[in-house]
């Protein structure tokens, strides 16, 4: 079963030899009309028509050479899961004595009494051979939860197979089963190589259908789909489809670029947008799984965000860039490496950070244990940080917000917002905890900025700028310079329900 995010993926005709048939045909033509064309220009003309010769003969006519080479080692997968049915009805409800209620309670003693029913759900996807001995990579989702996994292979062999390992937060899984003689297997490619544009071939079980092959292009690079903290997928135009999951894209050296997973669909079937998880991520998770059968990732131990284009004018930065430390866990590497709310995150052991999402895959890779240089900007000033990385801890969720108004205090003109001191009354009407310092929005304005940056009464003001803020009054005066200034930008590191987070506050139109 290949997911969908509306759900499923891919198609992209094939249009190699209706342009090799064109690029000829206009060859001829030029060269007819060299006798009445002035030298150079004809010239210029038959390179031309050369150039576009060679571009056609790069594509490749048939895909049959490629396609028999891999799919062998290309393998459906069938998995059954136990899951239980809804509670049978209720009796219904009669007066005590009444001949009804005797009549029901001899039914449901016959029926053995109320009680859940188990049923077995087939599962259907892809999966493709690593090794030799047995080795078979798949998604994660193929056969989550299964009670039993069993793989067929292109020749028509079946065996049952063994789970090794599964990652569901990059939604892989690592199987083995146990083969008479060594299997087909294919490599791994270098995922970092596929350029937009590049011809993949995709090869799964389509709906049950069996080894179906499917061509196409790399269409976009490292997209997010929010499936999960480590996206970074391929997107293609090779069709696939549920039943594709888990199964090989593959470039024109028969080399493993990505591994089939999502596709987006508005009906369930094929429209030309798939995603496959891009080799160079899968085959360190999968290595890990066969060694292992876990994965342990690094963390660092703080809370991000995007870099807005407002917070960089607001931080110091040329650029929106890098990720932008909110929170920092007081018992974490970070905290013992005294970085603090916010760093920009530039750089993780060399690699750059250019989006928010970068740093989580950077450090997820690192070996908790190990050291990393960690490249911030801090005050306008860039420095490097060394850092022991930690191992991942469970990840916690927020509680949403809820609070009312209350408090007085100031009222800023250049915020749109009336302001509040941190009382005991206060911290009780909106649920703020003793740990959090700083000053409460009681009041906004229907024209406020702060409303634009998505803030509400109850949320907290805990710094402006570099400063710890505890009073209404300070902040007021610091919004009303920030909008007088040729910088009108006033960055806060804001606390809701025990989360920070900063925004940039644009002042100039307030």
């Amino acid at each position: 079963m290949t997911r969908s995010l509306l759900e499923q993926a891919p198609h992209a005709p094939e249009r190699s030899r209706s342009r090799l048939f064109a690029t000829v045909g206009r060859a001829a033509l030029f060269m007819g009309a060299l006798a009445v064309i002035p030298p150079a220009i004809g010239l210029a003309h038959v390179a031309e028509a050369q150039a576009d010769q060679a571009a056609g003969d790069a594509r490749p006519a048939s895909f049959a050479d490629l396609a028999a080479k891999v799919t062998p080692a290309v393998v459906n997968i069938s998995s059954s899961r136990k899951i239980a049915e809804a509670d049978q009805p209720e009796m219904p409800q009669f007066p005590k004595g009444s001949p009804f209620e005797d009549f029901f309670r001899q039914f449901e003693e016959q029926q053995g009494g109320r009680h859940k029913q188990m049923r077995k759900a087939m599962s259907l996807g892809s999966g493709f051979v690593i090794d030799p001995t047995g080795y078979i990579v798949t998604n994660n989702h193929v056969i989550e939860e299964s009670t039993d996994i069993n793989v067929t292979l292109a020749d028509g062999t079946e065996y049952p197979a063994k789970l090794i390992g599964t990652d569901p937060k990059t939604d892989l899984a690592l199987l083995k089963v146990e083969p008479k003689k060594p299997l087909p297997a294919v490599p791994w490619g270098d995922s970092d190589k596929a350029r937009v544009g590049d011809w993949v071939l995709a090869v799964g079980n389509p709906f049950g259908l069996g080894g179906s092959v499917t061509t196409g292009i790399v269409s976009a690079r490292s997209r997010d789909i929010h499936e999960g903290p480590f996206d970074d997928f391929l997107q293609i135009d090779a069709a696939i489809n549920q039943g594709n999951s888990g199964g090989p894209t593959f470039d024109m050296s028969g080399h493993v670029v990505g591994i089939n997973t999502a596709i987006f669909s508005p009906s369930g079937g094929s429209v030309g947008i798939g995603f496959a998880i891009p080799s160079n991520l899968a085959k360190t998770v999968v290595a890990e799984l066969r060694e292992k059968g876990s994965i342990d990732r690094g963390w660092l131990g703080v809370e991000i965000q995007q870099v807005t284009p407002d917070l960089a004018k607001g931080i110091g930065l040329d650029e929106p860039k890098g990720a932008l430390i909110a929170n920092i866990d007081p018992s974490s590497p970070a905290a013992k490496a005294d970085l603090k709310p916010g760093d920009v995150v530039l750089a993780f052991n060399g690699a750059k950070v250019l989006e928010m999402r970068d740093l989580p895959r950077l450090v997820a890779a690192a070996d908790p244990g190990s050291k990393a240089s960690i490249d911030i900007l801090r005050d306008g000033h860039e420095k490097e940080v060394s850092v022991e990385i930690g191992k991942l801890k469970p990840e916690q969720v927020a509680a949403n917000d809820n609070g009312e108004e209350s408090g007085t205090g100031a009222q800023s003109a250049a915020l749109g917002a009336r302001l509040a001191t941190l009382t005991p009354e206060a911290r009780q009407a909106f649920g703020i905890g003793d740990d959090t310092q700083g000053v409460v929005i009681v009041d906004l304005d229907d024209d406020s900025p702060l409303i634009d940056q998505g803030l509400k009464p109850g949320d907290v003001i805990e710094r402006v700028g570099n400063r710890d803020v505890s009073d209404p009054a300070e902040i007021a005066r610091l919004a009303e310079a920030a909008q007088k200034s040729d910088k009108p930008v006033l960055v806060m590191l804001v606390n809701r329900d025990g989360r920070d987070h900063f925004i940039a506050v644009n002042l100039k139109q307030a």
